[in-house]
């Protein structure tokens, strides 16, 4: 039986499973550079890990996909710039401003600011996509869900004011690159198969990071066969997900799908904490960011409901 992937229980779980991959993605990404040996301020090593992984992904998302079909797949004649600039939006432009973002930003301070990227996505799909219409309650449960976030990463030692371009400034470039994927993917998957796009994405721009990162002197020291189960377990969590999410948001409004994104750093911390890659967080907190980020999701599926009518 083929799945409705505009249904909202479907859609709903399915991007729900996503954001579970993608936290579980966190403590395992933390156990990798452990693995391989990678420093936190090594961003050509950093670059080269992720552009590795991301490849892998799309490799593996083009043979799941040829595997089904019956065929080899391959974007269609004519649609090979749609998968470039997919690759350069998506992988390149986002993850290599994010790295360095990374690399030059208080863990509080990034986390609240990665945590922004739903909220952007919607503003990004109704005011420069304008592939649907913005209203109060999208900003009212996108703005809660912001809050939830804010719960979840803020600590008692507090955080600086201080801004700088390399560091909150890259990692906001970069949500602003998720966002903008988010609604190329929208219109493309109305001319291609959206997964067959996602996996060639994954492997131009995973090369290209990984070329970029090897060039500027990064280098892998795996710590035995550990390290290659973590970054094959990285590579098939990104291929599942990201396949996912491009089918989803192919048959979804844009906040429909990415108001869900609020609860990854949620699976994060839990993932995180049961693996032990995470420090105690209060449980009063975890809840209460949790009620906040559900309620967010409530909200904004409820204003595209509205929208719909």
């Amino acid at each position: 039986m083929k799945l409705k992937l505009n249904h909202p229980v479907v859609s709903a779980l399915l991007a729900s499973f996503c954001c579970l991959l993608w936290g579980s993605a966190i403590p395992a990404i933390n156990i990798g550079y452990r693995l391989f040996a990678v420093e936190s301020g090594d961003v050509p090593t950093l670059m080269l890990f992720a552009g590795i992984r991301f490849m892998m992904a799309g490799a593996l998302t083009v043979v799941f996909v040829s595997l089904q079909k019956g065929r080899f797949v391959r974007p269609k004649k004519g649609n090979w710039d749609k998968a470039l600039k997919l690759a350069l939006v998506q992988t390149i432009i986002q993850y290599g401003l994010f790295y360095v973002g990374v690399a030059n930003t208080e863990s509080a301070k990034g986390s609240i600011i990665q945590g922004l990227s739903p909220f952007i996505a919607i503003l990004v799909a109704c005011y420069l996509f304008r592939s649907e219409r913005m209203n109060a309650l999208k900003w009212i449960g996108g703005l809660i869900g912001v809050a939830g976030v804010v719960i979840m990463n803020l600590t008692g030692d507090g955080m600086s004011l201080s801004v700088s371009l390399l560091g909150e400034g890259f990692l906001l470039l970069s949500l602003l690159s998720n966002a903008c994927s988010a609604g190329m993917i929208k219109i493309y998957g109305r001319h291609d198969d959206p997964a067959t796009l996602s996996g060639w994405q994954f492997m131009i721009g995973g090369a290209v990071m990984a070329v970029c990162g090897f060039a500027a002197g990064g280098r892998l020291l795996p710590q035995g066969i550990a390290a290659y189960c973590v970054l094959l377990y990285l590579a098939l969590l990104s291929a599942v997900a990201y396949t996912l999410w491009a089918l989803l948001l192919s048959h979804n409004a844009v906040s429909r799908i990415t108001v869900f994104h609020f609860l990854q750093p949620i699976f994060g911390v839990g993932l995180g904490l049961l693996l032990g890659t995470a420090k105690d967080v209060p449980l009063l907190r975890c809840g209460a960011a949790l009620v906040l980020v559900s309620l967010s999701i409530v909200i904004v599926v409820r204003a595209q409901h509205a929208d719909a009518k």
